[in-house]
């Protein structure tokens, strides 16, 4: 029995050691030099918007996350295991307290990761576009009119139903 719960209390040890690893935030957007940009001023931009994004971001606690839920599940399953099965039903229970209390803290974790990613783009995104660089989403202007559109030719009449103002505008005053 002895071997049964020092196993169980080295996998809690090895989930809580593996979900501390730190999540390392970068730039999930591409983004291009503005025009005429040479490549050292935008790679001078790109490290100061990293460094500002980083900073926007906030902390990194999604480890803490999965520590605390893993630490709470093993001592909830070894405490009904011990009320239901006496001292072998504490160790299955705190077995399964820190499996099940790992895999809550785990999603957890990701959801802050996830959160945590898209403030950091978010501000990245600002940052090099403040400094004239190309993001995803910014309008450079009008599109263009699709392939073989021809504009209408002088004088023509405009198609059925689009002439005068909207429905349920005012008529103007007459004079």
């Amino acid at each position: 029995m002895r071997s049964f719960v020092t196993r169980i209390v080295a996998m809690a040890g090895a989930l809580l050691l593996g979900s501390s690893a730190a999540w390392a935030l970068a730039p999930s957007v591409q983004v291009m030099p503005g025009a005429n940009k040479p490549l050292d001023v935008f790679q001078q931009d790109d490290a100061a918007c990293r460094q500002y994004a980083d900073g926007q971001a906030g902390p990194d606690e999604s480890g803490s996350t999965v520590a605390g839920s893993a630490i709470v599940g093993t001592l909830l399953g070894a405490g009904l295991g011990a009320a239901f099965g006496g001292g072998r039903g504490a160790a299955i229970g705190a077995g399964a307290g820190a499996v099940a209390g790992t895999g809550y803290g785990a999603n957890a974790a990701a959801q802050q990761q996830y959160t945590q990613q898209q403030r950091y783009d978010n501000a990245y995104v600002q940052c090099m576009y403040s400094k004239g660089n190309q993001v995803p989403g910014a309008a450079g202007g009008s599109a263009p009119p699709p392939p073989g559109s021809q504009p209408p030719p002088p004088g023509s009449q405009p198609p059925p139903g689009t002439e005068g103002p909207p429905p349920g505008t005012p008529a103007p005053p007459s004079q």
